[in-house]
């Protein structure tokens, strides 16, 4: 089993996202760490987290990708669970107690979900 790395960069990022509230995108986590580390090794560490399961990836109604914490609150953890992006102020929040619904035809195979609601979120209405 290989040994992952922590950097102060893989920290401090780790901390970014899991203090937010709502999900963050590269360039706001290369903003909030200033000189810190460059964008590639952002992208690194970002892709690290990703693969470790401690974050997951969000691709917004706009193309963007944004990077939220995981909740490993219950044993079968998932990323299968609704997004919500503000058409306003553009915050991406992750809704845990909303259950998606869907009926899929016969002879297809879920790997994943990404639920994407948008409207106004709290802040904005």
């Amino acid at each position: 089993m290989k040994t992952t790395r922590n950097t102060i960069a893989k920290a401090a990022i780790l901390e970014l996202i899991t203090h937010s509230e709502v999900a963050l995108s590269h360039a706001e986590i290369q903003k909030l760490t200033g000189d810190l580390c460059d964008r590639v090794t952002i992208y690194r560490v970002l892709d690290r987290l990703v693969n470790e399961d401690v974050i997951h990836k969000i691709a917004t109604t706009d193309g963007t990708v944004k990077y939220a914490s995981c909740s490993h609150s219950h044993e079968n953890h998932s990323h299968n669970h609704v997004h919500f992006s503000c058409e306003k102020c553009k915050s991406v929040t992750c809704l845990e107690n909303v259950v998606p619904m869907f009926k899929l035809p016969d002879n297809y195979l879920i790997k994943g979900v990404n639920f994407t609601l948008t409207g106004l979120c709290p802040n904005c209405i």
